[in-house]
């Protein structure tokens, strides 16, 4: 883990070509992202690896990083017949994106919708043409808002999980890179270095994997998401020399800060699943990640 945020925080070059895959530039304007996803976002660290670079790469901008991702939800409205023991339906971004958006107000929206929507059975018109539909229509609600939407491609799921799902995502995956060519959309490739970095660890290690469950990728796996975006974004330089020896400490404290801002916007702004921790009221929230962004500030400066 030390080496992997290392590699983060010091390195000179992401060593993967932005090129490749188009890139977006964050204007100057933008301060306020928000990210929107299920449990792999929710869970966050590549999320907070993202928020540190920008950090480190422009100390003297005010980006507020915004993690609203919920577990087990879909663009697709779709859901297993007994999904999660049959507990609870999965949650449907339709019914609180209007709250997300009114209420986060973010000038750049990242989202990452996939891995949940094909329901982890093989591949269907009906689902595809549901995921379509559903991702078409947040790109419609995020532009009305006056936000930028740049699209995740879904992370890779492991084909020893299931190689049936494992094609549904690629053909996913496929799709939404289409549209930056029939439609101008801004879309990120999370899928394809992934899937090639799983690919290329496993001629080394057979026994080499991002998640034990197919689905949830480690911090390694959250890294290679991370670089991907950054990529794309065309953060190339992730660090000045003199930031370096607090690097480490700066990434702890924004996972410090993400970690008490993501539940308490989750409560905020309302959603339909269970089981989730109670966040502290926004104003609080807020208060703590002043005084974790003043400690931020000073170890940058």
């Amino acid at each position: 883990m030390t080496r992997l945020i290392t590699c983060l925080l010091f390195a000179s070059s992401l060593h993967l070509s932005a090129q490749s895959q188009g890139s977006y530039i964050i204007p100057d304007s933008v301060q306020r992202i928000a990210f929107l996803g299920n449990s792999i976002t929710y869970a966050g660290q590549y999320v907070s690896y993202i928020e540190a670079c920008l950090k480190l790469t422009y100390p003297n901008r005010k980006f507020e990083v915004i993690n609203v991702g919920l577990p087990s939800e879909t663009v697709s409205g779709l859901s297993e017949p007994n999904h999660a023991d049959g507990k609870f339906p999965r949650p449907d971004l339709r019914e609180r994106l209007d709250r997300v958006l009114e209420q986060t107000q973010p000038e750049l929206v990242f989202a990452s919708y996939g891995m949940n929507d094909g329901i982890y059975l093989p591949f269907d018109d009906s689902r595809f043409q549901a995921y379509k539909e559903g991702i078409n229509w947040l790109h419609e609600e995020v532009s009305k808002s006056g936000a930028v939407i740049i699209h995740l491609t879904p992370p890779v799921f492991d084909e020893r999980k299931g190689a049936a799902y494992a094609n549904v995502l690629d053909i996913y995956s496929d799709w939404l890179i289409s549209n930056r060519y029939t439609k101008g959309w801004s879309v990120a490739d999370v899928h394809g270095p992934m899937k090639k970095h799983l690919e290329d660890r496993r001629l080394i290690d057979p026994d080499f994997k991002y998640a034990s469950d197919g689905v949830h990728p480690d911090k390694a796996g959250h890294w290679i998401m991370a670089k991907a975006i950054l990529a794309y974004l065309e953060l190339n330089e992730l660090a000045r020399a003199d930031t370096a020896s607090n690097g480490e400490k700066i990434l702890q404290l924004i996972e410090e800060r993400q970690s008490i801002m993501k539940d308490a916007w989750l409560t905020a702004t309302g959603h339909t699943r269970p089981g989730m921790n109670e966040g502290i009221p926004l104003s609080e929230a807020n208060l703590k990640a002043r005084a974790i962004e003043v400690i931020i500030q000073k170890l940058i400066e």
